[in-house]
């Protein structure tokens, strides 16, 4: 498959779990990746698999709870691809500690990684996006940010639910230089997904049976949901937050 060829994604958290699926999953589809991580054991097995497989990546090890990492990331970045096409955030961090016993450098790298890396992420490649013309965004948000996490995740779940906002209200913004930003939880409680419409509902199913290949592992579905969402398919939807298991419901 080559849907994405000559494309470029950016992908945070990349070194392990959906991170990692979603960066081989854009590998497989022709993109060049690359791959962002805090750890860099997992990110060269990333791009290990990813060029074992004929594709092509780069690893950038940089924390993105701050700017500055962040703009120098996707600077390194445009330095060796000279573009970004597509961005998934899907670093983070949960610490379990009470609310009443969480200190205060918990409480703000919890909001840092969380909140404020997808924020620099979508602000410093977006500016390339601007002068590109264009591009997709999609931020990965955890059941837990939906209220279904248990005791001492209270800062956590914070971060995760402030990422809704962010991106109903960045996705307007962003829209007048043709830059779409959704979103991809794995469960909802107190916030109403966006249900795909009968036209676009077929398109998502088309567009899954026609890549079976992104249907594997635990997280299949989430990766599968954010790679339709960087993809032409889906380009009419944007702002919105799809639900791994829900988005198919009418």
């Amino acid at each position: 498959m080559d849907e994405f060829k000559g494309r470029v994604a950016l992908v945070t958290g990349a070194g392990r779990g959906g991170g990692r699926q979603i960066a081989v999953g854009f590998a497989r589809l022709g993109a060049k990746v690359a791959a962002n991580d805090i750890n860099p054991i997992g990110l060269e097995e990333t791009v290990r698999l990813i060029r074992q497989a004929g594709g092509e990546a780069r690893e950038y090890v940089f924390d993105i709870a701050k700017r500055m990492p962040v703009e120098g990331m996707v600077s390194q970045v445009m330095d060796h691809f000279g573009r970004i096409d597509f961005l998934v955030c899907h670093a983070s961090v949960a610490p379990q500690a009470a609310v009443l016993d969480m200190d205060e450098w918990e409480f703000h790298r919890t909001l840092d990684v969380n909140l404020g890396g997808p924020f620099f992420c979508i602000q410093h490649a977006g500016r390339v996006m601007r002068q590109q013309g264009g591009g997709a965004m999609v931020l990965i948000i955890s059941a837990q940010g939906q209220g279904v996490a248990g005791k001492g995740h209270a800062a956590y779940m914070a971060s995760q639910a402030g990422l809704i906002g962010l991106t109903r209200w960045a996705a307007r913004e962003l829209s007048d230089y043709n830059i779409r930003l959704n979103a991809v939880c794995g469960a909802v409680d107190e916030v109403e997904p966006f249900r795909l419409r009968k036209t676009g509902l077929a398109r998502l199913n088309h567009w899954q049976q026609t890549h079976p290949n992104l249907q594997q592992g635990e997280k299949a579905e989430l990766a599968s949901l954010a790679l339709y969402l960087c993809s032409d398919e889906a380009v009419a939807i944007n702002g919105q937050v799809l639900v791994a298991g829900q988005a198919a419901e009418g």
